[in-house]
């Protein structure tokens, strides 16, 4: 059962890092090419996957839940079949939501009574696997149609609080904290963990460790100390800036130094190539993540468990 002590995640009681990687558009992937990925992701030692119950891309809508937070056929209980198959494994699976206020797809959650229910929906539908967590809104500080304040923040959490007292809930966050946001996460919203998603620039990974340092020594400050997790740092294929493998043991390297419980190998579409291919965890219709991972990915791949395992391996 997946929970947190202090700074830092457990699993069955035991302090446990999160060493994941994105898995965005699992929804849609074969039940075959879930099943090999699955294997090859803990043959690399990753304990946690991430995977979107909103997920729309390249013309495909792949949503779990509709915008007004009902159930949605037959991708739901795709989402059920995968979250048990983890709890099975042991795979911690990260859950998350989208807002999508106005848009046109019909992917994304439209207001904040849809997106109340489909935090119930969801509570309801996986309520007795144990090792997952909701991200109740991907981004939900970035001023577009994804935002929701802290005051919806807060409301959503109330329905965790009474509908699953014991699920891990957080809301992941666009960019570096600021010490007022860290305070209204904790104190308005009451998430369990911090989830901030990092600037994605050239030297990036170098800085992770004195932010998470600042980030403890701001939760100290307010009397409360909550796990810190990158669920989606820097990835190849995004902007200008291709990381390579150094960059990513750099930035996980950084991570675990600064006293994060968690950290993703973030990977997606390659945006600026034909056809945005290899698209990675953005698109597993056609083929599996670990067929569309580059040389770089997985060489870092091979690299990542002399970083991380040391500190899954503390006491």
């Amino acid at each position: 059962m997946l929970g947190v002590a202090g700074a830092r995640f457990t699993v069955n009681g035991r302090p446990t890092f999160l060493y994941g990687l994105s898995y965005y558009g699992a929804l849609g992937a074969p039940e075959d090419s879930v099943r090999r990925d699955l294997d090859d992701l803990q043959r690399a030692g990753f304990n946690w996957i991430r995977v979107w119950a909103t997920w729309n891309a390249y013309g495909t809508n792949l949503a779990a839940i509709t915008p007004d937070g009902a159930a949605r056929a037959p991708f739901l209980a795709r989402l059920q079949r995968l979250v048990w198959a983890c709890d099975r494994r042991g795979i911690v699976v990260d859950v998350t939501l989208s807002r999508n206020a106005g848009g046109a797809d019909q992917a994304g959650l439209s207001a904040l009574a849809g997106h109340q229910q489909a935090v119930a929906t969801l509570l309801a539908s996986l309520h007795a696997a144990r090792n997952w967590y909701l991200d109740l809104a991907n981004e939900r500080n970035i001023r577009d149609a994804r935002f929701v304040s802290f005051a919806e923040l807060a409301a959503l959490r109330s329905v965790g609080r009474r509908l699953d007292p014991g699920r891990l809930v957080t809301a992941s966050h666009g960019g570096d904290l600021t010490r007022e946001e860290l305070r209204d996460y904790l104190e308005t919203a009451g998430v369990d963990f911090l989830a901030p998603h990092r600037p994605r620039h050239a030297g990036s990974a170098r800085e992770t460790a004195g932010r998470t340092r600042e980030y403890q020594a701001w939760m100290n400050a307010l009397g409360r100390r909550v796990p810190v997790h990158y669920q989606e740092p820097f990835r190849r294929g995004y902007g200008d800036w291709q990381p390579q493998a150094g960059d990513f043991v750099t930035d996980a390297r950084g991570a675990v130094a600064g006293g994060a419980a968690g950290w993703c190998f973030h990977n997606g579409s390659q945006e600026r190539a034909p056809e945005a291919e290899p698209r990675r965890s953005f698109d597993l219709r056609r083929r599996r993540l670990f067929a569309q991972l580059d040389p770089v990915e997985l060489e870092a791949i091979a690299a990542l468990p002399q970083v991380v395992r040391p500190v899954s391996a503390k006491p």
